[in-house]
């Protein structure tokens, strides 16, 4: 297994975990990898230092799979929920959470699509959003 330090065109850091670094290439080339922040997929490895072995002993790998797997289902359970009782409101997304913020438009809680620069203008603006975790992955897709 190797860990990289990954970083969006949005300027998003983020970590993940591959079988090998052929692994990496080959998901990156076929539009897998995609930033957990914002969704891009123009993504590349950041510069950092090499894991060095030590004397503690590593979590097994069954507890790092249900820990994975308690997570993918949070996950879920919080997209669920915000697909259930928040307003989908497409990709006017970032215009209507502006007009919200602004008090042009009723409050309410919304969910849609924005551009990676979308989100960054709102966010610079002080327009409190947050990236929905990723739909469950497609099995056609998973390696």
């Amino acid at each position: 297994m190797i860990r990289y330090a990954l970083r969006c065109e949005a300027d998003h850091p983020f970590e993940a975990w591959f079988g090998s670094s052929g692994d990496y290439d080959d998901q990156a080339a076929r539009g897998l990898v995609e930033c957990p922040f914002c969704g891009s997929r123009n993504v590349a490895k950041q510069i950092m230092a090499p894991a060095v072995s030590g004397t503690r002993k590593a979590a097994p790998a069954v507890e790092m799979a249900r820990v994975q797997t308690m997570m993918m289902q949070a996950a879920r359970e919080v997209r669920s929920h915000v697909e259930a009782n928040f307003d989908y409101v497409g990709d006017t997304f970032a215009r209507e959470a502006r007009a919200i913020h602004e008090g042009q438009s009723e409050k309410r809680e919304i969910y849609g699509e924005a551009t990676p620069a979308e989100v960054k203008a709102l966010k610079a603006d002080g327009v409190p959003c947050a990236a929905l975790p990723p739909a469950p992955l497609d099995p056609a897709k998973v390696n």
